[in-house]
């Protein structure tokens, strides 16, 4: 490994920063690398250059993965893939083989990894497979690979965050989920990347670089937990963990064409974790949850955490069991509709999306009822939500004394949120600190007992809507999430559902906002077959509730996309 020369860089950091993604890079065994005229068919710089990783297929002409361990990366759902590991039909080992080449490939064409440690991995899948071979599963994810976000601490493994400042920063301990993963049977086998500091939704930093959407390299993958909708999305890993706290698992689903479930704060564990922001001002509390390729990955993933018993692990966790909702419903259900927000519209193809996934509901024989925007507040919870989080200034100051300028999307918020109204919190704007944050608390108090009072009004099983203003977006513009950051504020469980794709036919719709309204451009011709959503929530700790309501929806809406493919196919 060549050494960088620290005299060459404008910052003192730069050469240690190379070092590490060096490093990194170093750690893809030689044979699973990309050949170079293989990458030489991509149009650069990826990240200017519209690149649909997914249509080029490069993982399958990269020629790394056999043809067996494509089936087991791209055929499998994971209850499939848990059932093969369990009969014996395919072994920890080859299982994790397969995942460890896919997520070496998809790192190389999206830069979604951090930390890279397949020949552990591989060590502990030998040990399951021994295991096996005794007679004894070690738990229901026995063999399972799963990949984590940075901020997940590992024993022996570094958790840089992306930050100059925690180069050498490498973890003591596991956090509690990691604990809860090992024992439950799980492999895991490389982190993933996120945004400086954590805190916009675009998975950019100066330690590791950007993070590209494998559907268009020159739009986000989405963050914070960006890295994994990057994985997922191209099969490198059949669940990944991110962590939420203001759309953080839901915006890389959206942006990538994956599922995606935020939980109720504390009902996965989530102590432990490595991270830059000041615990003590923790109002609106960051979650954790998984993403996948299938919605019922969700629900068993969930199921396994909870059944596991968390607080045992984690004094933070609620113990609360897994509560089974399969069966309580005899009837159709009952969706409220979540509607535009009229400072922040949707794109054509969102608004689209939104209202055909409403149509397929009612034809289900769904009930489908229009919710008004002023009882919704869309807009009053991303004021509280931002006051709050600019009262720790913890994560700018580390990254201020390290000595690095601020990524562009950080700057690109800041801006944004000038923009944005800012009414509800205006007269909170010249008190003191702490005065502040009560009159914040008070302030979202009150919108969770709107929203208490609207649960009930309705007589709703569960709202669908919006998961962003934008399906993905060119890098740094996603700005403002204001249909995710509801929910941390609700403190409601939610779940992106893929659905769709943008279409040439929706260039033809134009936006035209009016005065005071704020969403990225729409540039329809860059966005034309990235991937669309929904979203499902449901009221607060009744995650069970709406992981099962989100299958429902799932099924009504991909049976629709199921008949689009075979009668395109016959056609």
């Amino acid at each position: 490994m060549t050494v960088p020369d620290e005299s060459l860089f404008t910052y003192p950091w730069e050469a240690r920063a190379i070092k590490k993604r060096q490093q990194r890079n170093e750690a893809i065994p030689e044979e699973w690398r990309l050949r170079q005229n293989l990458l030489g068919s991509l149009k650069t710089p990826l990240e200017r250059c519209k690149n649909n990783l997914m249509e080029l297929n490069l993982v399958r002409q990269s020629g790394i993965l056999t043809v067996k361990e494509l089936q087991i990366t791209e055929s499998s759902d994971v209850t499939s893939l848990l059932e093969a590991l369990a009969s014996g039909q395919l072994t920890a080992e080859e299982v994790t083989v397969s995942f460890c080449k896919r997520a070496a490939v998809a790192h190389q064409l999206t830069n979604c990894l951090t930390e890279i440690f397949f020949d552990r991995a591989l060590e502990r899948a030998r040990y399951l497979d021994r295991q096996k071979g005794k007679g004894q599963l070690v738990g229901p994810l026995h063999g399972l690979p799963i990949s984590l976000k940075d901020s997940f601490q590992i024993a022996g493994v570094a958790s840089t965050l992306g930050l100059t400042a925690y180069l050498d920063h490498r973890a003591e301990s596991n956090s509690a989920l990691v604990d809860i993963l090992l024992a439950l049977g799980a492999v895991l086998y490389c982190k993933t990347n996120v945004p400086q500091t954590m805190m916009t939704p675009d998975s950019h930093n100066f330690v590791f670089g950007r993070t590209l959407n494998p559907w268009n390299t020159s739009l986000s993958a989405g963050g914070s937990s960006g890295g994994e909708g990057a994985l997922i999305a191209m099969r490198g890993a059949p669940i990944g963990v991110g962590t939420d706290i203001a759309g953080s698992i839901r915006v890389p689903a959206l942006c990538c064409g994956t599922y995606g479930f935020r939980p109720t704060a504390s009902r996965i564990p989530y102590g432990g974790q490595h991270g830059c922001a000041d615990e003590g001002l923790a109002q609106i509390l960051p979650c954790a949850g998984p993403l996948a390729n299938d919605m019922k990955a969700l629900s068993l993933f969930v199921k396994a955490v909870l059944q596991a018993k968390p607080a045992s692990y984690d004094a933070s966790a609620l113990d609360v069991n897994w509560r089974d909702f399969q069966g309580q419903f005899g009837r159709k259900l009952r969706f409220g509709l979540l509607p535009e927000d009229p400072t922040y519209p949707l794109h054509p193809p969102v608004r689209r999306t939104v209202a055909e996934a409403s149509r397929l509901l009612q034809a289900s024989g769904h009930e489908v009822v229009e919710l008004q925007s002023a009882e919704c507040r869309i807009s009053e919870a991303l004021q509280v939500a931002f006051a709050l989080f600019a009262l720790d200034e913890t994560a700018d100051g580390i990254v201020k004394a390290a000595g690095e300028p601020p990524i562009p999307s950080r700057i690109r918020i800041g801006q944004e949120l000038g923009k944005a109204p800012q009414q509800f919190v205006s007269d909170l704007r010249n008190l003191s600190e702490l005065k502040q944050l009560s009159g914040l608390n008070l302030k979202r108090q009150e919108l969770i007992s709107d929203w208490c009072r609207l649960w009930q009004k309705y007589e709703i099983d569960a709202v669908i809507g919006p998961g962003g203003r934008t399906t993905a977006i060119e890098h740094d513009e996603f700005t403002l999430p204001p249909y995710t950051v509801l929910m941390n504020v609700l403190d409601c469980p939610a779940c992106i559902i893929p659905f769709g794709r943008v279409t040439a036919s929706d260039a033809a719709e134009r936006l035209d906002l009016q005065p005071g309204q704020v969403v990225p451009s729409y540039n329809p011709l860059d966005l034309e077959g990235i991937p669309c959503c929904v979203q499902v929530f449901t009221s607060k700790m009744t995650d069970e509730k709406c992981l099962y309501i989100s299958e429902v929806v799932d099924k009504c809406l991909q049976a629709k996309e199921s008949f689009v493919v075979a009668r395109d196919a016959d056609a």
